[in-house]
């Protein structure tokens, strides 16, 4: 029914592993969410197989450098590949209107204008409102503002090609006004910074972000049937999946990932 390919699971300052962002796969064609930091993003594409042709239709979450950045480098080499002959169809790069600006403005200050001359052309730029509806890959899905406390962030709400529901709810703690999308979800990706038994060593509170254990009581809260932890430290790497999956299994009895850079889940 489809394929989520995890192409980073860190969070902003990682070195060990890549920053956060995946692809979400059905058939030949990709949807992409989130570029990770830099020109990385090219790599982790090109590791997990996934040729630039097939993504027409990508998903901003917010501005900050550990999201955006990538996806400047996406711009970039379809444009390039657009120039060459070699992309067919058009990109279609959907987030809230301050983020899609912003990624105008980095891609004009930085890009050449051969590149940038696709801009709103056959890359096209669509700003969605809090719980507009999209259809990337063709399939139903909506927008919806996660209530940040720091720059303003879309998580999205998917319904995949069985029926079931994929809920991302970005990488902040959990606010109630994201319940509707959320709740009974049958995958629900959610960003877990460390352990709480390691909260004082990474201070995630602090940070305004979540630990294993919080996202575990949250899915139980929610009654999902899948919890996917991503967004988190790097200097735990040997033994995070294990240890983040028992910690969130103190209140979560579902079936929980903890995956690594690169894995493929079967949605």
């Amino acid at each position: 029914m489809g394929e989520l390919i995890m192409l980073g699971t860190g969070n902003a300052a990682v070195t060990r592993c890549y920053n956060t962002c995946f692809a979400l796969k059905v058939g030949e064609a990709v949807f992409l969410v989130d570029g990770g930091g830099g020109n990385g993003i090219l790599q982790q594409l090109k590791s997990s197989g996934i040729s630039l042709s097939s993504v027409h239709d990508v998903f901003l979450t917010h501005t900050h450098t550990d999201h955006i950045f990538g996806l400047v480098w996406v711009v970039r080499m379809v444009a390039q590949a657009m120039n060459a002959g070699k992309y067919d169809g058009v990109l279609r790069v959907y987030g809230h209107a301050e983020g899609l600006t912003a990624l105008e403005n980095i891609c004009r200050a930085t890009l050449p204008g051969k590149v940038c001359a696709h801009l709103h052309k056959d890359i096209m730029l669509l700003p969605l409102a809090d719980g507009e509806s999209f259809m990337p890959l063709g399939l139903q899905a909506q927008a919806f503002d996660i209530g940040s406390t720091k720059a303003r962030q879309y998580g999205f709400c998917l319904t995949l090609p069985d029926g079931k529901k994929l809920t991302c709810l970005g990488d902040e703690p959990y606010n109630e006004r994201a319940a509707g999308y959320a709740q009974g979800a049958d995958w629900l990706l959610c960003e877990a910074f460390c352990l709480y038994a390691d909260r004082e060593r990474f201070k995630p509170y602090e940070k305004h972000h979540s630990t294993a254990l919080d996202a575990g009581r949250l899915a139980a809260q929610l009654e999902v049937k899948n919890l996917l932890l991503y967004h988190t430290e790097d200097e735990t790497l040997a033994s995070r999946r294990r240890t983040y999956t028992a910690e969130a299994a103190q209140y979560f009895t579902g079936s929980i990932s903890v995956p690594d850079d690169l894995e493929v889940i079967n949605l």
